[in-house]
C-alpha cells in the first residue's frame, strides 16, 4: 500500500498542491502560520516528500556535481572537503566524478549528469574552452585551478607562487632550472610553465621544459632521466607526485637530493612531508578553494544571469623542506 502524497496532504490542510510544494522546497514563499499548517498536517499524516518530485515542481534538485581529474591524486583530498562541507552547510548533496584524465569521459559523465544536478564545479578541467562555454549555457558552472574569460572561478595565484619558487633557487645559487610539464591539456600547466619562465628570464636564470609528463609517482622515472640528461642543477615537478617519483628515481641513479639537483612540487599533498629527503613545494589553502567554489555556485544558481562572475584568487605559500639547498659548485 502506498503511502500519503501531496494530493492528500493539499486535500487535508484545505490548500493547493503548489502550496504544500512550496513549504516543502521554498518555505519563503509561504506564510510561517501556512508552512506551519502544512508541516503538521504532513506530519500526521506521514507523507514524506519525493526529492524527484520536488525537483520537477521547483526546478531545484539540492545536488551539485564536483568533477575532479583523477581522484587518486591526493591533491584533491582537500578541494574536496572543502567542497563539502560547504555544500552539506546548504543542505545540497555533492555528487562526485572522477575524470580519471579523460576529456571524453569527464564531457559524457557531465553530460549524463546535468538534467539531475543544478550546477557544477570541476577541478582542473582538461576540456577545451567551447565545451566549458556550453556546460555554463546547460548549467551554472564554476572552475577551480583553471581559468576562463566570462566565466566563475577560484584558483591559488601559481603566478606569484612560481616567482616565490624561481626566487628560492636563485638565492641558493642555482643558474639554471628544468621544469617538468603536466598534462599536454592542462590549464595549470601552461600557467605555471609561463610564470617560471618569466620569473626566470627577470632574475637572468636558464628555464627549459621537458615534457609533458602523466602527473603520478610512476611516471617519475622518465622525468628524472629527463632532468637529468639537461644538466640543470633545479627541476620543478609539475606537482607532488611526479616530484616524489623524481626523488626516487634520482636515489636510484646515486643523484643526491638537495646536493647534486633540488627539486620542488606543487601542491603540498600530506606525502610532501613523508618522503625522503621531505620535498620543498608551493602549497595553499586547498580546502578554501573547494568551498569558494561551491559558495559561488549556490549563489549563482539562486539568481538570474547577467552578473559578472568572480574570479578569486587566493594566496599561495612555498614550504621549504629537504629536497631544496644551495648548488653544489656555489657552497664554500
Amino acid at each position: 500500500m502506498s503511502g500519503p502524497t501531496i494530493y492528500d496532504v493539499a486535500r487535508e490542510a484545505g490548500v493547493a498542491t503548489s502550496t504544500v510544494s512550496r513549504a516543502f522546497s521554498s518555505p519563503n514563499r509561504v506564510s510561517a502560520s501556512t508552512r506551519e499548517h502544512v508541516l503538521a498536517v504532513a506530519s500526521r499524516l506521514g507523507y514524506r516528500p519525493n526529492p524527484h518530485a520536488r525537483a520537477l515542481l521547483s526546478g531545484r534538485h539540492h545536488t551539485v556535481a564536483m568533477v575532479v581529474s583523477d581522484i587518486t591524486n591526493p591533491h584533491y583530498f582537500e578541494l574536496i572537503r572543502g567542497a563539502e562541507m560547504r555544500a552539506r552547510a546548504s543542505e545540497y548533496t555533492l555528487v562526485l566524478v572522477n575524470a580519471e584524465e579523460s576529456p571524453r569521459l569527464e564531457w559524457d559523465q557531465i553530460q549524463r549528469l546535468a538534467p539531475a544536478v543544478d550546477g557544477f564545479v570541476l577541478a582542473a578541467s582538461r576540456l577545451p574552452d567551447e565545451n566549458l562555454r556550453q556546460i555554463a549555457d546547460q548549467r551554472p558552472l564554476v572552475l577551480m585551478n583553471r581559468e576562463l574569460r566570462g566565466h566563475a572561478s577560484v584558483v591559488l595565484d601559481h603566478v606569484r607562487g612560481c616567482h616565490q619558487i624561481v626566487e628560492h633557487l636563485a638565492s641558493l645559487g642555482h643558474t639554471d632550472l628544468v621544469y617538468l610539464g603536466g598534462p599536454r591539456n592542462s590549464w595549470m600547466a601552461a600557467t605555471r610553465w609561463g610564470a617560471l619562465r618569466s620569473a626566470a628570464l627577470a632574475l637572468g636564470i636558464g628555464a627549459r621544459r621537458i615534457g609533458p609528463f602523466t602527473p603520478k609517482v610512476t611516471q617519475g622515472g622518465a622525468a628524472a632521466d629527463a632532468a637529468i640528461n639537461s644538466g640543470a642543477t633545479a627541476v620543478v615537478a609539475h606537482n607532488d607526485l611526479l616530484a616524489i617519483g623524481v626523488v626516487q628515481r634520482l636515489a636510484q641513479r646515486g643523484v643526491r637530493v638537495p646536493d647534486d639537483v633540488s627539486v620542488v612540487g606543487f601542491d603540498n599533498i600530506f606525502a610532501a612531508d613523508l618522503c625522503t629527503p621531505s620535498l620543498t613545494t608551493l602549497g595553499g589553502p586547498h580546502a578554501d578553494v573547494g568551498r569558494a567554489a561551491v559558495e559561488i555556485l549556490l549563489q549563482a544558481a539562486g539568481t538570474t544571469r547577467g552578473l559578472d562572475p568572480p574570479q578569486v584568487v587566493l594566496p599561495t605559500e612555498l614550504v621549504l623542506r629537504g629536497s631544496s639547498g644551495a648548488r653544489r659548485a656555489a657552497r664554500g
